[in-house]
């Protein structure tokens, strides 16, 4: 069974945290998947920078400006990556833009992440129409999972095709709007939580945009199988040593040491 499922079949409150690869330093990758690992997050998100990031809000935009000038790419990554599984069992997911994955060749990017240990893919402009017709095949050929973005706006007519589509899960947009992090969520939000919970959909759903702390998090959980954490954990490693990821991660679940 492919890991993001094992994890959404075994676990509730799962937070997942992207991070940029190659940000704040080139090198940085390994150790922060490393450290991640340590403080027993359930998901890893490994941003692939992009020269123009549409979904992104200004964090992430910038982390990934700099990854670039640190010469982060498809290739860099890969070998980064190439020991990766010795160091963790956690599911790991590559997310980017389709412009490099279609640059690289889709097949040989899928094949180069089933040798290193990639789970799944998110690709937030490639369309669920599109990837049906001419991918998926590509991405089953090598044990890849595709995860599909929705929004407050996306239609249930779309929610439910995606959702037969989908093999893993669903990245639930908490917002019709770029990434950020809000201190918690209005009604509109939580009336859409309600709706998409409503449809009783076979994928597992996962929120993200504008989780940043505990409470966005515990409220988020409530209503899906748990968080995707981006540009808070962005800011964070901006502002703080690597060494002390753990303590970011328990502040998030709660916890004053880490006994998840």
């Amino acid at each position: 069974m492919n890991r993001i499922n094992k994890v959404l079949e075994e676990k509730k409150d799962i937070l997942s945290i992207y991070f940029t690869a190659g940000y704040p330093n080139i090198d940085d990758t390994e150790k922060i998947i490393t450290q991640l690992t340590r403080s027993n997050v359930d998901m890893i998100e490994i941003g692939l920078p992009f020269s123009d990031p549409l979904a992104d809000g200004p964090t992430i935009q910038e982390s990934s400006t700099t990854a670039l000038n640190n010469g982060m790419n498809s290739i860099k990554l890969f070998d980064q990556l190439k020991d990766i599984r010795k160091k963790t069992d956690v599911p790991l997911i590559i997310m980017g833009y389709f412009n490099p994955i279609l640059q690289f060749g889709v097949e040989d990017f899928c094949k180069n992440c089933q040798t290193v240990g990639i789970d799944g893919l998110i690709i937030p402009d490639l369309p669920v129409e599109v990837y049906e017709k001419e991918y998926k095949s590509v991405f089953d050929k090598y044990n890849l999972l595709n995860m599909f973005l929705i929004t407050p706006q996306t239609s249930n007519e779309r929610i439910r095709f995606i959702d037969r589509v989908s093999k893993g899960f669903i990245y639930m947009v908490s917002s019709f709007s770029i990434t950020g992090a809000v201190n918690s969520f209005d009604e509109n939000q939580k009336n859409y939580f309600k709706r998409i919970n409503s449809m009783d959909l076979k994928s597992k759903l996962l929120i993200g945009f504008g989780i940043s702390n505990n409470k966005t998090f515990l409220d988020a959980s409530k209503n899906s199988r748990g968080a995707i954490i981006g540009s808070a954990f962005i800011k964070f490693l901006k502002n703080n040593n690597k060494d002390n990821i753990a303590e970011f991660i328990n502040s998030v679940r709660g916890e004053s040491s880490s006994k998840h």
